[in-house]
């Protein structure tokens, strides 16, 4: 995390002094860029770095589902289940990934191709089901879609 100190310091020079404890999120976002995941030394870091105490930092972290605290696969799948997309179908969708991948949600191949994740909100309810590709939407998903979709992306 060092290394992005410099970085940190150009963000930190856009906030009004005394704000430093808004820059978690921020920070926390660019080292997942950098490394992939937060690891417990990025944690430690950031709150010696902002001055922040490890709960404020642990809160961030559990709160936004974009951020991880482990590593993932090349492709991350993450199916929205939330009522709208659930009442679509979105369980099935869960199930046959499930069964296509060979994992449970949470779990990523053993060739650290995918990783398959639930969200409760994705924010395309008109869409549903949802499924998001690292950082795509793909709308009103179908199990002839998702069959595509992997296959494309094997």
């Amino acid at each position: 995390m060092k290394h992005l100190i410099p970085e940190f310091e150009r963000m930190k020079a856009r906030f009004p002094a005394g704000f430093d404890s808004s820059l978690v999120l921020p920070c926390l976002h660019r080292i997942q860029a950098d490394r992939g995941f937060v690891a417990d030394e990025d944690i430690v870091g950031l709150c010696e770095y902002l001055k922040v105490p490890r709960i404020q930092v642990e809160e961030v972290l559990s709160y936004y589902t974009m951020l991880r605290r482990e590593g993932i696969g090349k492709t991350h799948l993450q199916v929205c289940r939330n009522i709208a997309c659930s009442m679509r179908g979105a369980e099935d969708v869960i199930e046959h990934a499930c069964k296509r991948l060979g994992v449970k949600p949470g779990q990523t191949t053993a060739d650290g191709k995918f990783t398959l994740s639930t969200v409760e909100c994705l924010g395309s309810c008109g869409t549903a089901p949802v499924l998001m590709v690292n950082d795509a939407y793909h709308e009103n998903m179908t199990l002839e879609k998702l069959d595509a979709l992997i296959a494309g992306l094997s």
